[in-house]
């Protein structure tokens, strides 16, 4: 009751906010706050510029810390929010007026029991950003390291967690009253909403996923991650290399700098790709005020407090139906969404085999440079409600970088598309992981490891054996009966089962001898 009393009354805060901006639409339209919005209309002077989205991306902002990071999730489902509203939200900056310094000296002190002077010759102090979560200082370190500082902003975890709370309860609620919502799975996006911030809310793990993705990329001189300073990281506080460039959306600045923007490009494709594909580890937050350009015309990243995986299976998945879009083989689209178990099983692959074409036939009958894969798998999900598709929330983040990816590319060289660039990678990866050697690898690694499990399975056989022979397990006088009587049979079985595994590699290894 006390829960339902609060989350009502934070409710009305919250609609009083979109209704002064003219964006109670989402709550209208989920059928649970209809008379809450209703009198918010009433009691609130509304403001109707702009396009639903940007006026909902507006009032999002206004509320703060977690609402901007919820429009920034909503802005990765078309399938909820409409195309173009999504894509408004994607648009909204997670910035907020910076905190004073007299709270950084205060954190500083909670998290390493000395003052700023101990671990900093200089402490800048006013920020250089500020955003919903946390707000970036310049410093030098007191062996002379130029580093970035960055502070989670105080009382954030307690504003977050609040309404975390409301968005579960209403989840809770669409689940309960609304059966045609269910299959979007509210209460589990929710959840990996709150993943993806509570992540965000102990910079220890930032520090960990960039000193992470700086071990993917070792080597690789296009893409750059500055090097994490341990020593004066925390929960609160990280501390990084300093690193300069100039912002990925100033293309006249590329170029007066003697740069190539499609070179930039293909380096950012190239970078996403592998980090996709290659490593299952992706920035899921690459917009042009985490992504420069060095003066050498490299990429460097920063802020790594959204991050996204994917494991193998799926990006076989990804990859297999990225190749049957781009060599029109629409019915093993089909086929793979229901191998995924993204569509159920009782719908009809046919059908679904003329949804994807319809959706892609249209696109592909463009010039290359705007064909957006992003956009493409965006309307895919849209197909979702006629086949009855269950969310996949897995998926959600990888749609929202794979946009946020290429409106990078199309700031920066507008003629170009960004995965086309990144061709050679995509047949690579494909020919190693789709292709017959691949498969051939894959079985022989599944028959190795059945071959390395036999002997335990062989040792627990004879150790269950000799416990039924000597008593130790007992059995219904009807279960001895019908083992006695299949005994034969299954011994037949048996010396088949353990057979097979052997043939396969003898036939395997003729393969790929004679290959």
């Amino acid at each position: 009751m006390i829960r339902t009393v609060k989350n009502l009354g934070r409710l009305f805060e919250i609609a009083r906010v979109l209704a002064r901006h003219d964006a109670l639409f989402p709550l209208e339209s989920i059928g649970v706050a209809r008379e809450i919005a209703a009198l918010a209309k009433l009691v609130s002077r509304r403001n109707v510029e702009g396009r639903p989205g940007q006026r909902l991306a507006r009032a999002l902002r206004e509320l703060g810390p977690s609402f901007i990071k919820l429009g920034q999730a909503l802005s990765t489902r078309p399938d909820l929010m409409g195309e173009e509203v999504a894509t408004d939200l994607s648009e909204l900056q997670d910035k907020l007026p910076p905190f004073p310094f007299a709270e950084v000296e205060k954190i500083f002190a909670e998290e390493f029991d000395h003052p700023i002077g101990d671990l900093f010759a200089s402490f800048e102090q006013t920020p250089v950003a500020a955003a919903s979560i946390a707000q970036v200082h310049f410093a030098t370190t007191t062996d002379g390291q130029e580093v970035a500082v960055k502070v989670l902003r105080p009382g954030v975890e307690q504003m977050i967690a609040r309404d975390l709370d409301l968005m579960y309860w209403i989840a809770e609620i669409v689940e309960a009253t609304q059966p045609s919502l269910r299959r979007l799975k509210p209460v589990e996006s929710v959840r990996a909403f709150e993943d993806s911030v509570t992540m965000e809310m102990d910079l220890r793990f930032e520090a960990a996923a960039a000193a992470e993705m700086a071990d993917n990329f070792a080597g690789d001189t296009t893409f750059y991650v500055p090097a994490i300073d341990w020593q004066r990281t925390s929960k609160r506080i990280m501390t990084s290399q300093r690193v300069a460039g100039i912002p990925t959306d100033e293309r006249d600045t590329v170029i007066a700098a003697g740069l190539d923007p499609t070179a930039v490009v293909a380096k950012a494709a190239n970078a996403f790709f592998n980090m996709v594909f290659r490593d299952g580890f992706f920035h899921a937050d690459m917009h042009p005020g985490n992504l420069f350009v060095d003066a050498e015309g490299n990429l460097v990243a920063v802020d790594f407090g959204i991050m996204g995986r994917v494991d193998v299976q799926t990006r076989r998945y990804l990859g297999e139906m990225l190749l049957g879009f781009l060599t029109g083989n629409y019915r093993r689209v089909a086929e793979i969404h229901f191998e995924a178990g993204y569509v159920p099983a009782d719908k009809s692959v046919d059908a679904f085999t003329q949804a994807a074409r319809s959706i892609a036939e249209p696109i592909f009958g463009k010039p290359m440079q705007e064909i957006s894969i992003a956009r493409l798998l965006g309307q895919l999900f849209a197909v979702t409600e006629t086949f009855e598709m269950e969310a996949q929330p897995q998926l959600l983040l990888l749609q929202k970088s794979m946009l946020v990816a290429e409106g990078v590319g199309r700031r920066m060289a507008p003629d170009i598309n960004m995965w086309e660039l990144s061709q050679p990678l995509i047949e690579d990866w494909m020919r190693s992981n789709l292709g017959p050697e691949a498969r051939i690898r894959q079985t022989v690694g599944g028959v190795v490891g059945t071959l390395e499990k036999l002997p335990k399975i062989i040792d627990d056989g004879e150790k269950i054996a000799a416990m039924i022979t000597s008593g130790g397990v007992r059995l219904h006088p009807e279960t001895l009966a019908a083992l006695a009587g299949q005994r034969v049979a299954r011994r037949s079985r048996m010396t088949v089962l353990m057979l097979l595994p052997w043939a396969l590699v003898v036939i395997l290894l003729g393969l790929l001898i004679g290959n």
